[in-house]
């Protein structure tokens, strides 16, 4: 049996992954003209920002608890 605050984590957790991808939309710009030529991207951009940091902020927050959780025991 599932209790209720598993149940609401998971909802939590969920909600949050789906609302993600969201932002990864962008503004249209219109595209580029036909007369100009398509410039080639830089193969390093890689957008890594705060979604990133995020996810390591809490990987490293939920080892601490695991950690502590297990040192209790």
């Amino acid at each position: 049996m599932v209790n209720f605050s598993t149940g609401l984590r998971f909802l939590a957790v969920t909600g949050l992954l789906l609302s993600a991808s969201s932002s990864f939309a962008q503004p249209d710009t219109g595209g580029p003209l036909p007369t100009t030529p398509t410039p080639t991207p830089d193969p390093t951009a890689v957008p890594l920002d705060g979604g990133a940091s995020l996810l390591v902020a809490a990987g490293i927050g939920f080892g601490i608890r695991k950690l502590r959780a297990r040192s209790r025991r």
